[in-house]
């Protein structure tokens, strides 16, 4: 995904297209993860899972070396559209799953696991940058090749996620408390909002983050360490978060994360400087960094269908938040809008302890 959107201008320029078709490529990318993510819930059963994992991990890795084939507006919008609904089976079936490793070993591990995801994101942009000159064509190609290879190697380990985790009491096909409607819906929706206003954060961060900083005559370089340092420090939070929530539980410990980040994106706004400005973003990822896969585990309870539920809401935050933030800054100013997910945080921070309580391992 990293390598996806750090090559675009490169695919766009390939294709020829405009910026608003390039828009419809994206829409139709997340159009695609959004039908995923259901398919994903309807079908993660814990013995489809290993198939889910191997299926989805297969999808990606080869839409991604055929979009770097794509040459025309057309070819692109069906390629982009079965690449996201791949995302999004594979999401949710590693998320059911990690909730079943995780029911296995006892204590959080959610944490350490969604931190690979991150160290993933930092290393693809990473292989994006140095290949700079290399075509995405070929740069497509052998990541799509890797992780084809990769998904193979580990199709026999996949295996043993349908044998983890706690069984649940009633018959495997039947609906959980959550997705047969029951008291617990309130609940589910509550986990959603709070994951589509942690991600709306997240989104504004990879958008709007290097504008900010370019905003206040911040140098190329300076502007974009300023997505790096949040994405490195959102890193370092999941990989210490399992063991501050064992210690201190996922309520305190999102609970105090989403005031840090809350305090500390509203401080670098208020500063109006650079140094100020890249604390803020690094505090906003360390602050974020454990609300996402505690709210996973929440929503794991109620199975793979309340985990698509939380995690299809969550990305309407994602997916929505960087153009309203866009529209906000018009009707005022950047700094003004992106206290929007300052504020957010701070009503994450209000809100976990009625979402989180009961959901350990």
């Amino acid at each position: 995904m990293a390598v996806w959107g750090a090559r675009m201008p490169a695919v766009q320029q390939s294709a020829g297209l405009s910026t608003a078709e390039l828009a419809l490529v994206l829409l139709a990318a997340a159009l695609g993860m959004v039908v995923g993510l259901q398919m994903g819930g309807r079908l993660a059963h814990p013995a489809r899972l290993p198939a889910l994992l191997t299926g989805g991990a297969l999808g990606l890795a080869v839409c991604l070396a055929a979009l770097g084939a794509c040459r025309s507006l057309d070819s692109l919008l069906a390629v982009a559209f079965v690449f996201g609904a791949a995302h999004g089976v594979l999401d949710v079936a590693a998320n059911s799953s990690a909730v079943r490793c995780q029911d296995a070993q006892g204590r959080p591990i959610m944490a350490g696991l969604h931190a690979s995801y991150s160290l993933g994101a930092l290393a693809g942009a990473a292989v994006a940058a140095a290949t700079a000159h290399t075509p995405h064509t070929v740069l497509f190609a052998g990541v799509g090749a890797t992780a084809t290879a990769a998904a193979c190697a580990t199709t026999r380990l996949t295996r043993c996620v349908a044998a983890s985790g706690l069984e649940p009491a009633q018959n495997p096909d039947t609906p959980g408390p959550d997705e047969r409607g029951g008291s617990s819906r309130p609940r589910l929706w509550l986990l959603g909002a709070l994951a589509a206003a942690t991600l709306l954060g997240e989104g504004a961060a990879a958008d709007w983050a290097a504008v900010h900083l370019h905003s206040l005559d911040a140098t190329a370089a300076t502007s974009a360490a300023a997505f790096a340092l949040y994405s490195a420090a959102m890193a370092a939070g999941r990989l210490a978060g399992d063991r501050l929530t064992t210690r201190y539980g996922a309520v305190a410990v999102v609970r105090t994360g989403a005031a840090l980040a809350a305090l500390g994106l509203a401080t670098g706004l208020a500063g109006s400087t650079i140094a100020f400005a890249l604390a803020g973003w690094a505090a906003f990822g360390l602050g974020l960094s454990v609300t996402i896969p505690s709210l996973i585990t929440a929503a794991g309870v109620g199975g793979p269908r309340a985990v698509a539920t939380v995690a299809v809401t969550g990305y309407v935050g994602l997916l929505a938040g960087p153009a309203l933030i866009g529209a906000l800054a018009t009707l005022t100013t950047l700094p003004m809008a992106l206290l929007l997910p300052a504020l957010l945080a701070a009503g994450v921070a209000t809100l976990s302890r009625k979402a989180l309580e009961n959901s350990a391992p």
